[in-house]
């Protein structure tokens, strides 16, 4: 018996930085190295390394994809009808923040960058700042697609 380990109160989830995380994964690239050895040498689960390469080619594989517009028809042109203002909501006092609350969607009236389109079918399709370009772009696939 090579190794004792004495363990003395609960074992705690490890947090590490993006810059281990990188030298973790740099030690992985290099040449005759295995994610067993180098999980072996630092004491790591292989599953966690094979998971960070695995986001690590996920997040490459997006940042290499080109931004690109997905046309869906002719906006029409006004015919003269003033659209209702959305009313605003009441903001709190900036002293009443919380983390919690920094992280929510403001109230929709006070959203930035909100783009209506409305369809032909006469449904209206309102989008914000916050929405996700990917779930946007099958939504409007979908709707091309019954339309």
């Amino acid at each position: 018996m090579d190794r004792v380990e004495i363990i003395t109160g609960v074992e705690r989830r490890r947090r590490y930085s993006d810059e281990e995380r990188a030298a973790v994964l740099a030690m992985c690239d290099e040449p005759k190295a295995t994610i067993v050895g180098v999980a072996k040498r630092l004491g790591m689960s292989p599953g966690l390394i094979h998971g960070w390469r695995r986001m690590r080619r996920e997040a490459e594989k997006l940042a290499s994809e080109p931004l690109q517009f997905i046309a869906y028809g002719s906006v029409a042109e006004p015919t003269g009808q003033a659209l209702a203002p959305t009313p605003m909501a009441p903001q709190p006092a900036p002293a009443q923040h919380t983390a919690a609350e920094e992280l929510t969607r403001p109230h929709p009236g006070a959203r930035p960058g909100t783009i209506d389109v409305d369809l032909p079918s006469g449904i209206r399709l309102s989008v914000d700042s916050y929405v996700n370009e990917k779930a946007l772009a099958r939504v409007l696939r979908a709707l091309r697609d019954v339309a």
